[in-house]
């Protein structure tokens, strides 16, 4: 700390010279009063009483300016204060007849005050001048009265208990300063601190809110804002946001041992799992909830699944395609036998429609091992569906119609064009076949826009067919679960899981009109992390229309 400042700066200090104004303006006013009522006279022996009545109203009026004027002093300032109050003290002090008067004791508690706020010799030397004036101001009466010389010894006194009202005060000071700065220096190591673990916080990965006994958000991370899709939380109630994770909480409070189950937020079903502990804040008890985000784990599980079921599709297709291939062979030359009446030609027919048929599941689950690994790439979504709509027209059946609606503007996403191509031509020749089977021609509806509220590229695939069924919509993607007696319950499963493998989102939705809506959420261009390899975007979002 520089010398040149006051020895408690900040509020303390301002605090402490707010009271030294109002304390020399109450003692004005008791100068003020006592010679307006003429009381001087009968309770002081007044030396000088013109100077004693002129020197009280210079001390108040003075005293008023500096207590307007002054309220941030610096330290040469305070000094020339405390100085000039010493010094109009003691002329006071010798007006109203020395050391006998007892204004004395105003000048102890001048000095007293100004080494609150001075230190080391500044404040001695305020200290010197109160006991000077005690000496010098006795000497002085003494020449004119010479019973005054009497008080020579109770000036010395009053000289050397100036001299230790300032080393006691400024020890006190002293260490309320180191005090003050250790306390400054503690609020702000948890300022830093406090700062620190927000900023911890907030890059956390996991999402982390805590819930008060209300089950109201009161803090909430960026990380959970980002994956419940929001852009602010506090002060909301779960009970009407998120009565899926209120229902977890709650089942939690019954039982901690009890894992919770996955949630799926948002329109591309983000998978959360989340987890509970009690934060007990003095008397309130909060809860922190955490959630991790586990669809990159799901994912990754996904491909194990995917190379685990590669290896087993191999050692199937070795093992099946050649003993297979022998029975439709014969199946087909039997056939062909003139020798076979009519029932054993039908039999020998769905031998070879049955041996086709699981060939095709041989081949469709060779085509998902070999796809297991996607090589995702910026892809202009407007442009690659209307080249896809038109390769398509082109060799579609003269019954069947593709319609293509786009938003303005480009729609971008991050995924394997040979995959996306894959995945849409299945769900196209579902729904033309589906839609064939209600109305005289087939038709799909490809809509590609881009979600407002979370910035992703979208592609329904709708068709006007019969529509799924309630209950048979938690199946439709399960592998080999087929309505169709001739398919093979595949080819929605294959298209969920290259969608997965793509950080896409393949999803069903109903249609209130009838129909079907098969609905792509596709990744975000500048958002998606693959393997070792990281696309990130800066804080701002890409700016699609």
């Amino acid at each position: 700390m520089s010398h040149n400042s006051l020895t408690l700066h900040g509020e303390p200090g301002r605090r402490v010279l707010r009271l030294y104004h109002l304390y020399r303006l109450i003692v004005g006013l008791l100068l003020v009063f006592l010679i307006s009522s003429n009381l001087d006279d009968r309770l002081l022996e007044l030396t000088h009483a013109q100077l004693f009545r002129q020197g009280s109203w210079v001390y108040l009026i003075a005293n008023l300016f500096i207590a307007v004027r002054l309220r941030r002093p610096r330290y040469l300032q305070f000094f020339s204060l405390a100085l000039f109050d010493v010094l109009l003290l003691a002329a006071l002090l010798y007006a109203a007849g020395g050391i006998s008067s007892g204004l004395g004791s105003l000048l102890i508690v001048a000095v007293a005050i100004a080494n609150i706020l001075l230190r080391g010799n500044s404040g001695l030397l305020i200290a010197a001048c109160a006991a000077l004036s005690f000496i010098l101001l006795t000497f002085h009466i003494s020449l004119s009265r010479p019973a005054a010389a009497n008080q020579f010894i109770q000036a010395g006194a009053l000289g050397a208990l100036c001299f230790a009202v300032a080393m006691v005060v400024q020890t006190l000071t002293r260490h309320l300063r180191v005090s003050e700065d250790l306390a400054r220096q503690r609020a702000n190591d948890i300022a830093n601190l406090e700062v620190l673990n927000n900023l911890i916080l907030q890059r956390m990965h996991t999402g982390i809110l805590v819930v008060d006994a209300r089950q109201n958000v009161v803090q909430v991370n960026q990380s959970a804002l980002r994956m419940l899709g929001v852009s602010t939380l506090i002060g909301e109630p779960l009970t009407v946001n998120y009565p899926e994770l209120l229902e977890r909480l709650q089942q939690w409070s019954c039982n901690p041992s009890l894992r919770p189950s996955n949630l799926h937020v948002g329109q591309d079903e983000r998978i959360l799992q989340p987890s509970f502990s009690t934060l007990q804040r003095g008397d309130q008890q909060d809860t922190l909830i955490f959630l991790e985000d586990v669809s990159e784990i799901a994912q990754r599980a996904h491909e194990m699944k995917l190379v685990s079921l590669g290896r087993l599709t191999a050692g199937i297709a070795h093992e099946i395609r050649n003993p297979l291939g022998a029975i439709s062979h014969a199946a087909q030359l039997l056939h062909e036998s003139e020798e076979l009446d009519a029932p054993d030609r039908r039999l020998a027919q769905i031998i070879q429609d049955q041996s086709r048929r699981m060939n095709l599941v041989i081949e469709n689950v060779l085509q998902l091992s070999r796809n297991r690994k996607s090589a995702p790439q910026l892809l202009d979504l407007k442009y690659w569906m209307h080249r896809f709509a038109s390769e398509f027209r082109s060799t579609a059946k003269a019954n069947q119609h593709l319609h293509l609606e786009t938003t303005s503007g480009t729609i971008q996403t991050r995924i394997d064009p040979h995959q996306l191509t894959q995945v849409l031509s299945n769900l196209v020749q579902n729904g033309m076949r589906y839609s064939a089977q209600h109305n005289p021609r087939g038709q799909v509806w490809l809509k590609l826009y881009r979600d407002p509220d979370s910035d992703l590229a979208v592609l329904d695939i709708l068709d006007d067919g019969p529509g799924v069924d309630t209950e048979q919509q938690l199946s439709i993607f399960e592998p080999f679960y087929t309505t169709d007696s001739k398919g093979t319950g595949l080819g929605l499963y294959i298209s969920r899981e290259l969608c997965e493998g793509n950080q896409a989102r393949l999803a069903y939705r109903s249609r209130p009109e009838g129909g079907s809506c098969f609905r792509i959420i596709f990744a975000h261009p500048r958002k998606v992390s693959w393997g070792e390899e990281s696309v990130t975007s800066n804080n701002k979002k890409e700016s699609v229309p």
